[in-house]
């Protein structure tokens, strides 16, 4: 069997992953190098409970429906940073919007669980250290049907490595990839009051393949739906628009008879410069809970921040924080 750090160990136990279906072990987790994925990134989606299936207009939205990509307004860079209990978490990428291709772009996220030292054997030095981490390019494409229908898709290259400094015996260095798509649809307009649905496959693709194929660990593809509503708040004559939004989304692992997670999110806007996000995860797992944030917008650059408190009270709770510029 192949090394698997204990922070790994952690990350893949605990980060939302739904109870196993009737007749499996309670103890069984069939995602292992790729659990990853299943974490939340960026700090817009994690404030509203996760549930940003049919959210749109952020750069965020390859990570949750790539299809919300075609609301892109202007083109955007952003960088994403999470401080989780197992690991952190880093995502750099960028999106072109043209009226007449759609919108372009990609992104890289590194997951570091921290290099742990190796021991040859009791009472001796160190003689390595093993540096287990999750890496994941994406290449993304998102257009506007015509009408009210927008689409989405990600090519998705993925790794598990163990890097390797010094002598590490037989935890040397070791590399596994595999490729992977999601896929989405969103259905609504771009005026900014109505209902908003969306629809994604995630994570679908070959397993991870680190030694042979029997050790290889499949994607945990998830089928997603939810929606969006917004309505325009009243606001004194003269003052800058407000606005309110529900979000709700399920997401059930693809091809099984687990139950769904429900995540439900809300959030107050202020014009486009200020806005307040909760959210609450029910999810079959220990990081379920409620999660808290906002986002200031100054001129063209926009900060989110995000906090998860979970519900169990033996995890360290994740911050995120996201930095997100238009062009």
């Amino acid at each position: 069997m192949r090394p698997r750090p204990s922070s790994l160990v952690l990350l893949v136990a605990c980060a939302g992953l739904p109870r196993p279906a009737a007749g499996q072990t309670s103890g069984t987790i069939t995602e292992g190098g790729a659990a990853f994925l299943l974490v939340a990134v960026g700090a817009r989606a994690t404030a509203l409970g996760q549930a940003a299936t049919a959210d749109a207009g952020s750069s965020e939205a390859a990570f949750w429906n790539p299809a919300g990509l075609a609301l892109l307004r202007e083109s955007e860079v952003a960088a994403h940073h999470a401080a989780t209990f197992a690991s952190n978490n880093t995502v750099l990428s960028g999106y072109l919007s043209s009226p007449s291709i759609g919108v372009v772009g990609i992104a890289a996220y590194l997951v570091d669980y921290g290099a742990q030292e190796v021991v040859p054997g009791p009472g001796l030095p160190p003689s390595g250290r093993i540096s287990p981490r999750n890496v994941e390019m994406l290449a993304s494409y998102a257009t506007s049907l015509g009408g009210l229908l927008s689409f989405g898709v990600n090519y998705k290259l993925i790794q598990l490595r163990y890097d390797c400094s010094g002598d590490c015996g037989l935890l040397r260095s070791i590399v596994g990839t595999t490729h992977g798509v999601d896929v989405g649809l969103q259905y609504g307009g771009t005026a900014p009051t109505g209902l908003r649905l969306g629809l994604t496959l995630r994570h679908a693709g070959l397993p991870l393949q680190v030694q042979n194929a029997p050790q290889a660990d499949p994607l945990p593809t998830q089928l997603a739906a939810g929606g969006a509503y917004q309505v325009r708040l009243p606001q004194p004559e003269g003052a800058q628009p407000a606005f309110a939004r529900l979000l709700v989304a399920t997401e059930n692992p693809c091809c099984t008879t687990l139950d769904p997670d429900l995540r439900v999110g809300a959030e107050l806007a202020y014009g486009e410069a200020v806005r307040l996000r909760g959210g609450y995860a029910f999810l079959h797992s220990e990081s379920r809970g409620p999660s808290l944030g906002a986002g200031l917008q100054v001129g063209r650059v926009v900060v989110d921040f995000a906090r998860v408190f979970f519900t169990s009270g033996t995890l360290d709770e994740p911050v995120y924080l996201s930095l997100r510029v238009t062009l």
